[in-house]
């Protein structure tokens, strides 16, 4: 395979993984706002039925929702009356026999309260309401009853009086409904024969991600892949369907569609900041606290100049750490920074012996004989490379000595025992304990004063500039 086909390849494969994650991320969307549409369409079927009364009648069925008898057929015997009014007139006893059933169902209406069962009794208020300010009278049942007579309509008007019904009444009315119950008790609710074809896709595609992945990284199993998945899980499960908005919106920002950097750095560094002030603030202090209890009971010392007395410390290499530290620190600023820093050293000498002898009257003399003034600056150059060399090669060769281990190990030991006699003496322990103590509580005051004034928000801002200055 030539280089520009193996570049092809690499180069469409993952342009088919970004569309596929597209096309994906895409139906999830899809599949999100018609849970949402069917969340909120109880709530505001109000609005969709006045809107949208041909979506009502396709997605009724799906809520089990149905007209409901009563308020219906209150509305049926209206038409029925428009019918008679306008085939026999007010006059006919046809038309008295409906106005009478009309003011016996307001009552059965005002009564029984239909509306209560959808959770619209507020709906039943304002059409008391705006029947007891037509008719200026204090009682719904009167009300209604005034208005639903031969007298009343002939009167204000037959065609103004009912057209207020049907514009002002009657959509209020029609906004009732009925609900069917389920089997397990609550409302019947069809949107799972929707959601269906969605959770088999997702699931499958889970899976699918899962077997891929556990084929293509070694130790890696699916079950492993699906954890790390975890957000895609509402997509997949039947209930509690609101939490698919962050499976949704992780697609979209994942397939290029939805740009959530800002707000993802934006809540990083709040929550960031709010956690790391409370943790940095306890862990300070708790250390500082710990560190000030081990001061007081002398544990410290002892564990600096006493190692044998650490009974639950854990020596991994049977080794002193700190006489080795001493020891490696020594012999790393003889054989290497010493060498390195030697002329400086000799010019120090030089300078410091010159100064010295400037002063004396001997060299002051020898300084005016010719021939003779000379001889004290070479003197003085030999000298200082006699004592530079010499010193040099005294040290080296006190550390190659094998007695210098011993000598050293024995100075460290005399040290940490005449040191730890002193601190054992009550005045200094007292005085060391209660100076360090006292230092440790006004670094722990001043740290947590410099966090509360905005040290992390510092510190935030420096690694925000930071992470701008490596990605230029």
């Amino acid at each position: 395979m030539l280089p520009s086909q193996k570049l092809a390849l690499t180069q469409t494969v993952p342009r088919r993984n970004l569309w596929f994650n597209r096309l994906m991320a895409i139906i999830a969307l899809v599949n999100l706002f018609l849970v949402f549409f069917d969340l909120s369409y109880v709530p505001w079927r109000n609005l969709y039925l006045r809107e949208v009364p041909s979506l009502t009648q396709l997605y009724d069925p799906i809520k089990g929702i149905e007209i409901h008898r009563e308020t219906q057929n209150y509305i049926n015997t209206v038409y029925q009356l428009e019918d008679q009014v306008s085939s026999t007139g007010l006059q006919s006893n046809q038309t008295e026999n409906l106005l009478t059933q009309l003011q016996t169902l307001s009552d059965e209406m005002i009564k029984d309260n239909p509306f209560a069962a959808a959770n619209k009794s507020g709906i039943l208020e304002k059409i008391k309401n705006i029947m007891r300010d037509r008719m200026g009278i204090e009682s719904a049942h009167q009300a209604f009853r005034a208005f639903w007579s031969k007298g009343h309509f002939e009167s204000a008007g037959w065609q103004p009086e009912i057209d207020f019904f049907k514009t002002q009444i009657q959509p209020l009315i029609e906004t009732n409904y009925y609900r069917r119950i389920g089997i397990n008790g609550k409302f019947l609710n069809r949107f799972w024969q929707i959601d269906l074809p969605f959770v088999i896709l997702f699931s499958l595609e889970l899976l699918g991600r899962a077997f891929l992945k556990s084929r293509r990284e070694m130790g890696f199993t699916w079950q492993q892949s699906i954890v790390r998945r975890w957000y895609e899980i509402p997509l997949i499960f039947p209930f509690w369907r609101f939490l698919r908005v962050i499976p949704v919106i992780i697609r979209l920002n994942q397939a290029d569609l939805l740009n959530l950097d800002i707000a993802r750095r934006e809540i990083n560094r709040d929550v960031v900041a709010n956690f790391a002030e409370d943790i940095t603030e306890i862990v300070a202090i708790r250390l500082i606290s710990q560190l000030q209890e081990s001061i007081k009971q002398g544990k410290i010392l002892n564990w600096f100049l006493r190692p044998h007395t650490r009974k639950s410390y854990i020596d991994i290499n049977n080794t002193n750490e700190i006489r080795a530290i001493a020891s490696h620190l020594l012999r790393l600023t003889v054989y290497h920074v010493v060498p390195k820093i030697q002329p400086d050293i000799e010019a120090l000498l030089h300078r410091s012996i010159k100064t010295t002898l400037s002063q004396s009257p001997t060299y002051q003399q020898l300084q005016k004989v010719p021939g003779v003034n000379q001889i004290p600056a070479q003197l003085t150059d030999k000298l200082v490379t006699e004592i530079s060399q010499t010193t040099y090669t005294t040290m080296t060769s006190l550390l190659e000595d094998s007695e210098l281990g011993a000598i050293s190990n024995r100075l460290i030991d005399n040290f940490g025992a005449a040191l730890e006699a002193e601190f054992h003496k009550e005045q200094n322990i007292k005085k060391m304990s209660t100076l360090i103590i006292d230092l440790l509580e006004e670094i722990k005051i001043n740290y947590i004063k410099g966090i509360a004034e905005g040290g992390l928000e510092k510190s935030l801002q420096e690694a925000t500039q930071i992470r701008k200055i490596i990605q230029r």
